[in-house]
């Protein structure tokens, strides 16, 4: 349960007035051959384009822009003999355009009628796929705002499927676009097999936002739709891919509390179906990405306070390789690499770095974009790691730039959604009007996170808001002995699960002066019965809250709302079904209750995340006025 983008997660919180442009390199993909990286490249006027460059210098080859008028350029793929395929959305029309370049010359594919995305060509290069939404009421995933809900609840929703595409065949129209795969089946993600015969896909019957949780790993037939089930397996699966022999499926598996929030241990199972196996159950490493090339599975992976690449030989994972204090991204997982699996391209940035591509051998790829260079760092930043209960727990720490180390100033505690995900590096981070305005920021990853495992994420089951809550205040003494934080000034703020423990938090310590809490849940009993995504709290809690209703009792802030001391400003989307707004109902009317200050804005239109650019510039406004109120950096 988090908001869907670690940017999108803090866009409410605090977006920074950059000092300059950043260039923006997005959906990056690299050929087979290992020659060519193409990205939707965007710039200070915000128009996009697909830029072709080469993988050994970066030199830009081409560039060009597919669209007569404004549209969205995603899913770029490279075809085994060097054709681009892209998505281009239309969406004043309400289309979806797939389109081919070879050679130079662009054309048409097919023209879908609703959203589409991951197009992947088959093996031997004569066919596309594409995930298609046919007539979607809303975008994908369950963090978008949601339908109204009118009429017979529940009997009618989205179906994802894939479609599939002859490369040298006649454009195909909207209204003859016929997806391979059933209709009753949402299909998450998907690999085609070698022979190009079929597919792997992870899907779920029925309502595709909520049963993600309980998805499976099957095979697709690419010409009849037939479905076979390979496993059930007992955690939640990303990244289903085929070896190079079609013997055996990958995937990445363990306890994750959102689709595309991805993390755990490599696991593989036959492709004619059996048991799967972990092949890592003890690492002390959280897989992020996966591939099959050639011989080796490889991916990315989070370490501690380090992201990079991680492959899999033979019987053992060889932990991480090339590795930065940075995050990741490419088009289609966290890194692109070649059909031999030996190049790699990905974009890198962190806290102090703009957005750069590095590419080159998978032992050392290397920057080979400058476009940033120029661009200023807004903060300065450092990992801190500390002991509690056992573990080893590690955090970053923000300092505004030119911060007197001899003043003492207040000091801003973020705690990421999830809970299974983790706060790592990006450029600016969304914290600008906060540090601008003179306020440290930690940003903790607590028990539950990634980065240590799965032993470490699955720590916080049953256990909500308890030693994560523990992890985050033993940080914050860790933090006071390196900075000169002013312990009598404490903020805390978060989104998703980060507003349940900024809720949570008030009725346990008042260590806080100040709080913020972003579509925040205050009562899981009341959550369970309402909101549209309940299959995820299950591998968490272990069992519904019909069966077991006072653990969900236990760690609800409601009712301990009379131990609430601290003013809290909260706000969410009216069309969240994530965590619907009446979880921030029940905890604003609790505190108005008790006497404590509070305020809670409902942003209209909106789901879970703030996205609208005047709703979030409120949201910022209110919540840095809230913490000056309570807090104040100048004080």
């Amino acid at each position: 349960m988090r908001l869907t983008v670690f940017a999108l997660l803090l866009s409410a919180v605090a977006t920074p007035a950059l000092a300059a442009p950043v260039h923006g390199y997005g959906s990056l993909a690299l050929s087979a051959k290992g020659d060519t990286i193409a990205t939707v490249e965007s710039d200070a006027t915000g128009k996009s384009t697909i830029t072709l460059r080469s993988a050994k210098t970066g030199k830009v080859q081409r560039s060009f822009d597919p669209c007569a008028s404004a549209c969205g350029l995603s899913g770029l793929t490279f075809a085994p003999d060097g054709s681009l395929a892209w998505l281009a959305r239309d969406r004043k029309a309400g289309t979806v355009t797939l389109a081919l370049d070879h050679d130079g010359k662009a054309r048409t594919v097919a023209t879908i009628s609703g959203i589409a995305q991951t197009p992947r060509f088959s093996p031997d290069g004569t066919r596309l796929a594409v995930l298609v939404t046919i007539g979607a009421a809303k975008e994908a995933g369950a963090a978008q705002a949601w339908v109204r809900q009118i009429g017979e609840i529940g009997e009618k929703s989205d179906e994802q499927r894939i479609a599939v595409f002859d490369v040298s065949g006649a454009p195909v129209s909207a209204e003859a676009v016929k997806p391979v795969s059933p209709a009753d089946r949402y299909i998450y993600e998907y690999d085609w097999t070698p022979d190009s015969k079929g597919f792997v896909v992870t899907s779920a019957l029925g309502n595709g936002d909520n049963n993600w949780w309980v998805a499976t790993l099957d095979a697709v037939d690419a010409k009849t739709g037939a479905v076979r089930t390979i496993a059930k397996p007992t955690t939640q699966l990303n990244f289903p891919r085929v070896s190079p022999d079609g013997k055996t499926v990958a995937y990445i598996g363990g306890l994750m509390s959102d689709f595309g929030a991805v993390g755990g241990d490599v696991w593989t199972v036959p492709f004619a179906g059996g048991e799967p196996q972990n092949l890592m159950p003890h690492s002390t490493l959280t897989v992020t990405s996966l591939v099959w090339k050639d011989r080796f599975i490889r991916g990315t992976a989070l370490s501690g306070d380090r992201m990079g690449l991680f492959t899999f030989a033979g019987e053992r994972a060889d932990g991480l390789g090339w590795s930065r204090p940075a995050s990741l991204a490419a088009g289609d997982a966290k890194a692109a690499f070649s059909a031999d699996g030996l190049t790699v391209a990905t974009v890198a940035q962190d806290f102090t770095h703009a957005p750069a591509i590095f590419a080159g051998p998978v032992t050392a790829p290397v920057q080979i974009t400058h476009d940033n260079d120029a661009v200023p760092a807004a903060m300065t930043a450092r990992s801190i790691t500390w002991k509690n209960d056992g573990f080893t727990v590690q955090g970053w720490l923000l300092a505004p730039l030119g911060a007197d180390p001899a003043k003492k100033a207040p000091m801003v505690t973020i705690v990421h959604g999830g809970p299974s995900s983790a706060n790592v590096p990006y450029f600016g981070g969304g914290f600008g009007d906060l540090l601008a305005a003179g306020y440290y920021i930690f940003l903790p990853n607590p028990r539950g996170s990634y980065g240590q495992g799965e032993a470490f994420t699955a720590a916080n089951k049953r256990d909500f808001g308890g030693g994560d809550l523990r992890d985050i205040l033993t940080g914050i003494d860790a933090v006071e002995k390196v900075a000169p934080v002013d312990d009598a000034r404490l903020g805390l703020t978060g989104g998703s699960y980060g507003g349940f423990m900024s809720m949570w938090a008030n009725t346990q310590t008042n260590r806080f002066k100040a709080i913020v809490a972003g579509a925040g849940l205050s009562n899981w009993v009341s959550y369970y019965g309402t909101n549209g995504i309940d299959q995820w709290m299950l591998p968490f809690f272990g069992k519904t809250m019909y069966d077991d209703r006072k653990a969900y009792e236990d760690v609800s802030a409601v009712n301990f709302i009379k131990q609430a001391k601290t003013p809290t400003f909260i706000y969410v989307g009216e069309r969240d079904i994530e965590v619907p707004p009446t979880q921030s109902i029940e905890y604003w009317h609790g505190l108005h209750d008790m006497g404590v200050p509070t305020s809670l804005v409902i942003y209209p239109e909106e789901g879970h995340g703030i996205r609208n650019p005047v709703n979030a510039a409120d949201v910022r406004r209110r919540t840095l006025a809230w913490f000056d109120k309570y807090l104040g950096a100048g004080k």
